[in-house]
């Protein structure tokens, strides 16, 4: 799709140049294999042993998250209900690599990728109690770890909605008509410019690349905190519709506390808006496996 993507890296760093930094803040992994798991937008990952996984930003942007992270994950432990990794290790920009990056143990699970309706409600209440927790945090905290506030304007429906129907545009032959059409009647139907701001601390990018499940299929970690920020609460909360099946998102509700009719539309054009560039990176990668689940993820955003 381009060299101009938003996804594409601002530098890179391979397995060799990642195990000299490694190796020199943390002499004690010297002995142990280093494997490029993947990538992201904003970071590198690689595993280290079958022990620690590091992540090493690729974009100027992701570099201030680094350094957020390391400040706010330690502090999140008597909130968080779901495992999440923690940062062991911290290493900071130098003149052989020009940001900031972190390690963390291991975290063992899969992407919950082609699961069955059944399968993801049995997450339903686990999802709920884990951003009941999340967004109980106190704000001050956060904000005093230099957590940033709605940066990315998440309660403007109307320019969401305007980006979206150029998304649609530019993934067309990747969508069956049926598809294209079910996503441009939701965008009709959206007559709401905006909904009122509401700041909790967020995981702000929570998709089913930024989950693990265990071999029942229930989540059992949430990885990828780069985008904690302070926000609107329909942004995480667009899991129950993107994740969950509809007739789960009853108890979803239930479990972390009824929303309002602003926050669960809100919730939903999110759901559709974040797997949408999910299927767009997933396109110019080449990787069907994630392209179809993104494209399922969207599906279930816009059922009843």
């Amino acid at each position: 799709m381009g060299a101009t993507n938003v996804w594409d890296a601002e530098w890179e760093v391979d397995e060799e140049q990642a195990r000299k930094l490694i190796g020199k803040r943390c002499p004690q992994l010297l002995s142990k294999p280093v494997k490029r798991l993947g990538w992201g937008w904003d970071n590198t990952v690689f595993l280290v042993g079958n022990e620690y996984v590091f992540r090493f930003p690729r974009r100027k942007m992701a570099v201030d998250s680094i350094r957020i992270e390391g400040k706010l994950l330690p502090k999140l432990e008597h909130y968080i209900t779901i495992p999440y990794p923690k940062p062991l290790f911290y290493g900071e920009a130098s003149d052989e690599y020009p940001a900031p990056f972190l390690g963390y143990a291991y975290m063992p699970g899969d992407f919950p990728i082609g699961l069955t309706e059944e399968r993801r409600a049995l997450s339903a209440k686990t999802l709920a109690k884990f951003l009941r927790r999340l967004h109980a945090f106190p704000v001050r905290e956060a904000l005093e770890c230099g957590v940033r506030q709605d940066h990315r304007n998440l309660t403007d429906i109307a320019s969401r909605k305007v980006k979206l129907q150029d998304f649609l545009k530019k993934m067309e032959r990747h969508l069956s008509p049926e598809e294209s059409g079910v996503i441009e009647a939701y965008l009709s139907s959206l007559q709401q410019d905006r909904v009122e701001a509401v700041n909790v601390l967020l995981h702000g990018d929570l998709h089913f690349k930024n989950m693990l499940v265990n071999q029942e299929g229930i989540v059992s970690g949430i990885i990828d905190w780069g985008d904690l920020s302070l926000g609107h609460p329909a942004c995480d909360l667009s899991v129950a519709y993107s994740f969950l099946p509809p007739g789960a998102r009853g108890v979803f509700f239930e479990n972390y506390g009824e929303a309002d009719g602003e926050t669960k539309l809100l919730a939903r054009l999110i759901a559709v808006y974040i797997p949408m560039l999910i299927l767009m990176q997933a396109v110019d990668d080449g990787n069907e496996a994630i392209a179809a689940e993104a494209k399922s993820n969207m599906r279930r955003a816009l059922s009843d």
